[in-house]
């Protein structure tokens, strides 16, 4: 599977911080029950890893990456754990060297032409905007489409189910990514079918 695959399974791809282990598979069972099935687990939290490998090993439904990759050691560990793609919210010359050398999809942060330039001399044509809204947003994906069609992103940063649709009706998006899917409260009370249902409604959404 390469990037742009990886962002045609659903146009929202959730943001995840697993906070306590034990709400992972459950978590992942939710999502893809309401029709997503590309699970964002970010290193926000010491979870994060351990989670990767019990949804992998529990929920095959599910592909299951990894979000908020730094370095070249947390990109490692990641794929040990079983992390079937890589998203950072930016791109250093090292991460950009590792990724180069691994065999599933890595989707650099870019928030500028530049940036987005210099992440596709790197091989990375598939980008994830970030932060989108701070950064500009739609307005920005518009502009870049006019001298880089050939980038595709999946926006994150302030997304929500309000504004997803304008962001998925851009040439240039391929899916959004967003927090909203699993908000905090549903999680900590285990509310797996609210969860369901913010899934449902996201994976509803035009593109």
């Amino acid at each position: 599977m390469d990037a742009l695959t990886l962002l045609q399974q659903s146009p929202v791809m959730p943001v995840i911080v697993i906070k306590e282990l034990d709400t992972a598979v459950d978590l992942a069972r939710a999502l893809v029950e309401g029709g997503i099935r590309s699970l964002e687990v970010t290193l926000r939290s010491d979870a994060a890893l351990d989670a990767i490998r019990a949804i992998g090993a529990e929920v095959p439904d599910a592909i299951v990456g990894v979000g908020t990759v730094l370095t070249p050691a947390q990109l490692e560990a990641s794929l040990a754990a079983g992390a079937r793609f890589a998203i950072s919210p930016g791109l250093t010359p090292d991460l950009a060297a590792a990724a180069r050398d691994i065999d599933v999809p890595f989707l650099p942060g870019v928030a500028t032409p530049s940036e987005a330039m210099w992440a596709a001399e790197q091989g990375f044509s598939v980008q994830k905007l970030f932060p989108a809204e701070a950064v500009g947003g739609r307005a920005l994906l518009k502009a870049l489409a006019g001298p880089l069609p050939q980038l595709k992103f999946c926006p994150t940063g302030g997304i929500n189910l309000a504004n997803a649709p304008e962001y998925l009706a851009l040439p240039n998006v391929m899916c959004v990514g967003g927090s909203w899917l699993t908000p905090e409260a549903a999680v900590d009370a285990r509310d797996w079918a609210t969860i369901t249902r913010l899934a449902r409604e996201a994976s509803a959404l035009a593109r």
